[in-house]
């Protein structure tokens, strides 16, 4: 609720303060008289953009405060901690502008951004504006609409966020499908090239190791005579390389004692013996495993053929890199079979956000439909109220393709002339854009909102000039509804029926006064005498007759 508006150098306004009652207040004044001001002022501690402009004194900056009580809403006080601002039953917000037309904002004294305050703001304040009533043709307000009086604010959360993740896991899949179909283009050219890789089978280095065996069954027959060779001279012909060693190794021995380096000759020549003994018997290890043969020759040429026609085609150099080239081959080929498994679990999960989605729109579709006949019931009641009696409105859900809000589509259908006797049957009902008048919006705004609020936790509506386009009678039945709806609610309206100020349980008056030279906006509350004066001067002119001062006095009474 609205306690305090503080308003100091802002356009024509040097300095005002209005205490605001808790139920309906009436701003009235003449035409330029300052009451658009009053909401341009409101405005910016709503959260809209400001500059130098609005300063009335150029040297000195305009300052907004707006004085809350929050009643401990939740929504507020959950803001409050999540923006870590000071949580209190109070509230004061303020907007500066600086000379320099930088703006600054505030929430208790710390400083905010203006998406802070806008959100904080909507939470307080339900500002209705003479064109606002344009959004009633709007199918999201109307939806808006339906479904606060449906009860469907818990059910959209967890549609919302069922419907975000089916989104979500849809684009995943659409991915997942086109990284596949990507993969397909060249799938059986991969497997063309993996099989041949695989077929010859090649092992790490074998290549490599293939062209030493190659060469060196090709000279089998020398290779066997040279090691035979060496092999005799080591240990067969007459005087053994390995003998002779051992003979000169033990004359050596016998000459130890005669000096001490001796010793060491003799362990030289020693481990000599030994290697030359080892190094024979690999000679004749070796020699036993040549074996030249034409068939195995012909085996390793056909593999190195092929395996070097491969090397050439992959342009590698080795065999390891053929084997990278193949371990690359067979992850694409896994991933392609691989996809089709990720693409069948992710269509399963879509599946099943795409069900719970179905499950939640529904119950949300039956909620609307549910409400609809009631509410438009309960408006058309309040249509006859306000000087409508043969206007009607009819609500039509339409189901579509299942969307952020659901499954359905909600379209406002109006009917002004309607005739007697012939609710419902009307073959005229056409969408609320294309038909209403300015003047039958706004009474359908107001009818609308009556019924809505009570739904929200929003303390303050304020209504400027909803009664464009009505008078006498019409207007006031819709000062009686909007001070029915004050009992709940903190109204604040400017108005120029005097049907509704006469509701008012606060009449504030808005009126240009000399100061310094200057021409000045002041706003003021009436007394009751005050009041009577100025709703008779609503009703007959700057001087009212008797006549009109006495249904005034009616009216105010009432």
């Amino acid at each position: 609720m609205l306690q305090k508006l503080h308003i100091l150098n802002y356009a024509i306004i040097d300095e005002i303060e209005i205490d605001f009652s808790t139920n309906l207040n009436c701003i009235t004044g003449e035409t330029g008289a300052g009451k658009s001001i009053l909401m341009g002022a409101l405005s910016l501690i709503l959260g809209d953009r400001a500059d130098s402009s609005v300063l009335q004194k150029k040297e000195k900056k305009c300052i907004v405060e707006g004085y809350f009580s929050t009643n401990k809403n939740t929504k507020i006080s959950s803001f409050l901690k999540q923006n870590e601002l000071d949580g209190e039953e109070a509230l004061v917000i303020r907007r500066e502008i600086a000379v320099n037309g930088k703006s600054r904002a505030f929430i208790n004294d710390t400083p905010v951004n203006l998406n802070q305050l806008k959100e904080l703001s909507s939470m307080l304040v339900d500002l209705h504006q003479q064109f606002d009533t344009l959004e009633l043709g709007d199918n999201d307000f109307q939806r808006e609409v339906v479904d606060a009086l449906g009860d469907n604010a818990t059910l959209l959360i967890t549609y919302k966020e069922a419907y975000s993740t089916y989104i979500a896991c849809k684009k995943q899949l659409f991915f997942l499908q086109e990284e596949q179909a990507k993969a397909n283009t060249t799938l059986d050219y991969n497997q063309f090239l993996f099989d041949e890789l695989n077929e010859i089978n090649l092992k790490e280095n074998e290549l490599e190791n293939l062209d030493a065996e190659l060469k060196l069954l090709s000279n089998a027959e020398n290779v066997k005579q040279q090691l035979d060779g060496i092999y005799f001279e080591l240990n067969e012909s007459e005087q053994p390389v390995v003998q002779q060693i051992k003979s000169l190794n033990n004359k050596l021995q016998s000459l130890t004692q005669y000096h001490p380096n001796i010793q060491n000759l003799f362990k030289r020549l020693q481990a000599t013996h030994i290697e030359l003994s080892d190094i024979a018997d690999e000679v004749e290890l070796i020699n036993n495993t040549i074996n030249y043969s034409a068939e195995r020759i012909q085996l390793v040429n056909d593999k190195i053929a092929m395996g070097y026609k491969l090397l050439k085609k992959h342009n590698v150099t080795n065999t390891n890199e053929l084997l990278s080239i193949k371990v690359v081959l067979e992850n694409k080929l896994n991933e392609v079979l691989n996809s089709s498994d990720a693409i069948a679990k992710k269509e399963k999960e879509t599946n099943e956000w795409f069900l719970k989605c179905i499950n939640s729109a529904e119950q949300i579709a039956a909620n609307r439909k549910k409400i609809s006949k009631p509410f438009t019931q309960h408006v058309n009641t309040l249509l006859a109220q306000v000087g409508m009696p043969n206007a009607q409105l009819k609500i039509e859900v339409n189901d579509v393709a299942l969307n952020a809000t659901g499954n359905n589509s909600i379209e406002f259908l109006f009917d002004a002339n309607l005739p007697t006797g012939q609710a419902g049957k009307s073959s005229k009902f056409e969408p609320l854009r294309k038909v209403a008048s300015g003047g039958e919006l706004s009474r359908l705004m107001l009818c609308i909102k009556s019924l809505v609020a009570k739904k929200l936790q929003l303390p303050t509506l304020i209504f400027d000039e909803i009664d464009t386009g009505i008078s006498g009678e019409a207007a006031k039945q819709v000062g009686n509804i909007m001070r029915e709806l004050s009992t709940n609610h903190q109204l604040i309206a400017i108005t120029h029926q005097p049907q509704i100020a006469a509701k008012a349980y606060a009449h504030y008056f808005v009126y240009k006064a000399i100061k310094e030279d200057k021409i000045v906006t002041n706003i003021r509350l009436l007394n009751n005498d005050e009041r009577i004066t100025t709703i008779a001067q609503m009703l007959g002119g700057e001087r009212p007759t008797a006549a009109a001062l006495e249904n005034a006095r009616e009216m105010v009474g009432n």
